[in-house]
């Protein structure tokens, strides 16, 4: 049976040339054939999902510190770590990577990026790592094997659907076909299905042993595209703009991560590690954090966050609420802010235990889900729902969209449905990877 996620997209192409003059201007559009994966593949997250960024300095290191190191690390400039989370080439043990060890982390204001350590090149990497395999078929098998796998540890260590996993590929020599062939497909499938288990998937790779190659099929039909990339570049620049053979129009929204210096000594608080130095702009792991009722009476649970939706469930005075995120919504009491639990219903924050009763409260991220941008000269971000709205930029091909909600609008091939963004515009649905062509898309809310 054809999988209805590619007769969507394929749907989409088609109809993408007749609308191009309205959302991307006078645009070439040139329609791929039918194939096993698409750049753009669609994001099935589940409810109680929701996306974590980080932007700043971060390092990563082999052995995730004690929480003690962490509490000294306070006085250092960097505020996410990277944390090998799973894998078969995994070298380091990992005696403090916990559940308990990750939510305290994250309690004190601290993002985690989860990092697999799975199969490795089989013309690069060390001699003895496990392998990946050079029949394609094989590679596909892996990579999904490998998807499914990151996500178990992910879940265990309480890192939620919409965390961003990275999988960590060493370098490895460019100038055999076999090899990079198994490398992308292997990608690919690790891409393919941590979209269909609701996760972000992120690649590490050497700029210029690696990384290239990816970038060289970022808009192939026969590879599923991953949403962020990392490169190792020891040059001491921390930028994120001016890569080597990786164009800045790929990956370019929130969407990328340089480790720019390998292994040293770094010293805070009185505690000695060492470190590779990151520079993030891009998507992290999600932790929920735990709260408590404070309102005299029973809580409403509701479907969306305001007190028009409807009421889902009821949650005792003092009892205790997991919360993913916090999202705009209709004011009650002193705040307009809601809180989304881990099953997906919202509460509003007047009466939760967390530190602002007026605002966000760190380090609490804002719901957003991230979905890739399909059209293929970039999508044009408006001022409101429809096309008659006044252009505000434009989103290139391959972007995430970074949607907060989803209003009905005007008309754009086979959809109404237009997305808000967490910068405050409006785009299309039709040119969006969310799980429906046609209509609303769960578990996002409606605007």
């Amino acid at each position: 049976m054809p999988n209805p996620h590619l007769l969507r997209r394929a749907a989409r192409r088609l109809l993408a040339a007749a609308c191009a003059l309205v959302l991307g201007g006078a645009t070439a559009l040139v329609l791929a054939p039918a194939a096993s994966a698409e750049p753009a593949t669609p994001a099935g997250y589940p409810a109680g999902a929701s996306a974590t960024r980080y932007a700043g300095l971060a390092f990563d290191t082999c052995t995730a510190p004690a929480l003690s190191t962490i509490q000294a690390w306070n006085a250092s400039p960097y505020r996410a770590l990277g944390v090998y989370i799973s894998g078969v080439n995994r070298t380091c043990a990992q005696p403090q990577l916990t559940a308990a060890w990750v939510t305290s982390v994250t309690g004190l204001k601290w993002r985690l990026l989860p990092i697999h350590k799975g199969l490795q090149p089989p013309c690069g990497a060390r001699p003895g790592d496990a392998k990946i395999s050079t029949t394609p078929g094989s590679a596909r098998t892996q990579g999904t094997r490998a998807a499914a796998e990151a996500v178990a540890a992910a879940k265990a260590l309480g890192m939620r659907p919409g965390s961003a996993l990275y999988n960590d590929i060493e370098h490895y020599t460019q100038t055999d076909a076999a090899c990079r062939t198994g490398v992308l497909t292997y990608l690919s499938a690790w891409t393919k299905e941590l979209h269909r288990l609701g996760y972000v998937s992120g690649v590490y790779m050497n700029l210029n042993l690696g990384a290239k190659q990816l970038a060289d099929v970022y808009t192939s039909a026969s590879y599923a595209r991953p949403d962020a990339l990392w490169i190792a570049r020891y040059d001491g620049a921390d930028t994120l703009k001016g890569w080597s053979g990786v164009a800045d129009a790929k990956w370019p929204v929130h969407q990328r991560a340089k480790q720019y210096r390998g292994s040293h000594d770094e010293t805070y608080g009185g505690v000695t590690v060492n470190i590779d130095n990151d520079r993030l702009d891009a998507p992290v792991a999600t932790v929920a954090l735990t709260y408590s009722v404070t309102s005299s009476t029973a809580l409403k649970a509701r479907s969306g966050p305001s007190t028009t939706y409807p009421v889902v469930t009821t949650h005792a005075t003092g009892s205790a609420l997991s919360v993913v995120c916090q999202a705009p919504g209709l004011k009650v009491g002193t705040t307009p802010v809601w809180d989304k639990l881990t099953d997906g219903t919202y509460v509003s924050d007047h009466y939760v235990s967390t530190p602002s009763a007026t605002g966000y409260s760190a380090p609490l991220p804002r719901c957003v889900l991230p979905y890739q941008v399909t059209a293929t000269g970039g999508l044009t971000e408006r001022s409101g729902p429809g096309t008659s709205h006044a252009a505000k930029g434009k989103s290139p091909n391959g972007a995430l969209a970074w949607v907060v909600c989803q209003k009905s609008g005007s008309k754009v091939g086979t959809t109404r449905i237009w997305n808000r963004l967490d910068n405050g515009r409006y785009v299309s649905d039709h040119y969006v990877a969310t799980s429906s062509a046609t209509t609303y898309s769960k578990p996002l809310p409606r605007c």
